[in-house]
């Protein structure tokens, strides 16, 4: 039931969006997570659950996800909603927690070990930036 809501949010979230040019994403994490930017793809399609013994959290960012799945997954809203429902019905796995924006992401990153997310805006320097694309 969890991947059927996520799938979704993730619908309704895209149909409100409004239509951007492709801006930069920045990937972040909490500061003891020791992620690298081979790994956020792996990460972020469930394959990739823990580092170094703590379990990652990802974190999906509304305002900024279309732009993510372009330039980092490399897959559309649809393709992506399509893994997460195979990952929940097979390995029994629930979606990366979801996020209204940047302000959003950026505590909850704060605030949770393990926890990666994406930004459109050049984050903090209390958080880890792992890349920007």
């Amino acid at each position: 039931m969890t991947v059927l809501k996520f799938t979704l949010g993730v619908a309704a979230a895209l149909a409100f969006a409004m239509p951007c040019c492709a801006a930069d994403v920045f990937v972040i994490a909490n500061k003891g997570l020791g992620i690298a930017g081979a790994d956020i793809r792996d990460v972020f399609v469930g394959d990739k659950q823990v580092d170094g013994g703590t379990k990652i959290v990802p974190i999906d960012n509304t305002a900024a996800q279309k732009d993510f799945l372009e330039k980092v997954i490399k897959v559309d809203a649809s393709k992506y909603a399509s893994i997460w429902a195979k990952k929940g019905f097979r390995d029994g796995l629930n979606p990366p927690a979801v996020k209204s924006g940047d302000a959003e992401v950026i505590a909850t990153v704060k605030s949770t070990p393990g926890a990666i997310g994406y930004v459109g805006n050049k984050p903090p320097e209390d958080v880890k930036l792992i890349q920007k694309y």
